[in-house]
């Protein structure tokens, strides 16, 4: 259940990252619709690229700085296809071990997260020369971005609704397993723990055998006595 819980957490904290990632695609789309339109000269084009530029940069940022217990979520370190934990620090997506064996139908989940900076998402300088959205500095590039932004947005979408799902699917598994325990745990009662309305029953039955051969005891030794007073 811990380990459940903690890619809950670890999950949540990729979250809450790509919502503020998200917020920047939206004003990096803003302002390439602003520049989109012949109304401004070509230094304020590049005013409001200057902006679209910190923007992609501040996206690149978070995605290489958001990490969970030194694991870093969105750099693309997790988005391998494939898993291994024969060295050290383990590699490709992550494995969530969670059950008591090693069966992946009910052991243990994979999480695989892309990456989300700017380059990978195609938006600003870092997406390279040729790329649609790397910048809003003419008319054309800024119309031309808005393809590039729509896009980047969609991929973002893609990573959180698989986040989603996946905490989700996690917090199904905690419910299950805190059944299990509290199952395991009655089982285990049952065997080892007594039956305190039985014993009890049984206590009083034999206390009341107890008293009873006490008071018998007690009328045996009074009948000598009895005997004595009689022959006077």
């Amino acid at each position: 259940v811990r380990n459940a819980n903690d890619a809950i957490s670890m999950i949540q904290t990729a979250d809450g990252a790509l919502g503020v990632i998200d917020e920047k695609l939206i004003r990096m789309k803003e302002l390439a619709t602003q520049a989109s339109t012949g109304t401004y000269t070509s230094d304020q084009r590049l005013i409001i690229d200057s902006e679209y530029q910190a923007m992609a940069s501040e996206i690149t940022r978070i995605a290489n700085a958001t990490d969970f217990n030194g694991i870093y979520l969105l750099n693309g370190n997790l988005s391998g296809a494939t898993h291994s934990g024969t060295g050290l620090v383990a590699t490709g997506k992550m494995k969530v071990h969670f059950g008591t064996n090693n069966y992946s139908a009910s052991d243990y989940y994979y999480v695989q997260i892309n990456s989300s900076t700017a380059s990978s998402l195609g938006v600003g300088g870092a997406a390279g020369s040729g790329k649609a959205g790397r910048s809003i500095s003419t008319q054309d590039l800024a119309q031309k971005s808005l393809d590039a932004l729509n896009k980047a947005i969609v991929s973002k979408d893609k990573i959180r609704a698989n986040l989603g799902a996946l905490q989700n699917r996690l917090s199904n598994t905690v419910q299950n397993l805190q059944i299990q325990g509290e199952n395991l745990q009655a089982a285990e009662s049952q065997i080892s723990d007594v039956d305190v309305a039985t014993e009890m029953t049984e206590f009083t039955r034999q206390q009341i055998l107890t008293q009873s051969a006490v008071a018998m005891l007690g009328q045996a030794n009074n009948l000598p006595k009895m005997a004595q007073q009689l022959l006077g």
